[in-house]
């Protein structure tokens, strides 16, 4: 991060572990808020934000540990893990705080382009997956649709494994529109605009969840008939 001059953690030869960003740099002291925040603190931390001493004041804690955003936890060796943005948590129906962006990123299948995980006030989270364009024009015949989706929620069984059981999926949705900048539910860099897309869909959730199947697809995906 610029706030910190990017001196904050490497990963050590000998030492380094795969989704792990490293150990701390010498002088770097960091700890994990009771929200699952990293924070942390250094001689090359930034004074503050520039004409903004209302932002710079929020952005530490009193002791001087600057409040990056990032959720991380950290292992028996000192190894750092970020884990999701603070910003994006989420809380079911059930009381359990959801990290969108961990799942997204274990939900991996060559027709899938973009995943938005989603689940506030609901009782377990899901995923709204856009397809990509070749997967999309494949979809020309019922078997087309029933392969695809039978390996969709495989996928998901693979995620749900891993996770504990207030994060695992319900199931997931193929939407119909693709995301793009031009609708709004694309960042100019190609991110998925979390709040957009969510807003886009929220009306469908109830009647999503009442359908209790692993795969819906959205009435412009429907399966051809015939």
């Amino acid at each position: 991060m610029s706030e910190d001059f990017a001196y904050s953690h490497v990963s050590r030869i000998g030492r380094a572990r795969s989704g792990y960003v490293g150990e701390s740099l010498p002088g770097v002291e960091r700890r994990i808020a009771d929200s699952g925040e990293l924070l942390i603190r250094s001689p090359a931390r930034m004074m503050g934000y520039y004409k903004a001493p209302e932002l710079t004041a929020a952005a530490f804690t009193m002791d001087g540990f600057f409040k990056t955003g990032d959720l991380a936890d950290i292992d028996e060796l000192g190894r750092l893990r970020l884990t999701g943005r603070l910003k994006e948590l989420f809380k079911t129906a059930k009381g359990k705080y959801v990290a969108p962006g961990p799942i997204e990123c274990k939900f991996v299948h060559p027709a899938v382009e973009a995943i938005c995980v989603v689940g506030a006030n609901l009782g377990q989270p899901f995923a709204l997956l856009m397809l990509g364009p070749d997967a999309r024009n494949a979809l020309v015949t019922e078997a087309a649709h029933h392969a695809l989706g039978v390996e969709l929620e495989q996928a998901m069984q693979r995620v749900n494994q891993t996770l504990d059981p207030h994060e695992q999926l319900d199931f997931v949705v193929v939407v119909a529109e693709p995301w793009t900048i031009a609708n709004g539910l694309l960042t100019p860099t190609m991110k998925v605009k979390r709040m957009a897309v969510e807003k886009r869909y929220e009306q469908h959730f109830d009647a999503w969840v009442g359908e209790k199947r692993g795969v819906i697809w959205e009435a412009a995906l429907a399966a051809p008939v015939g």
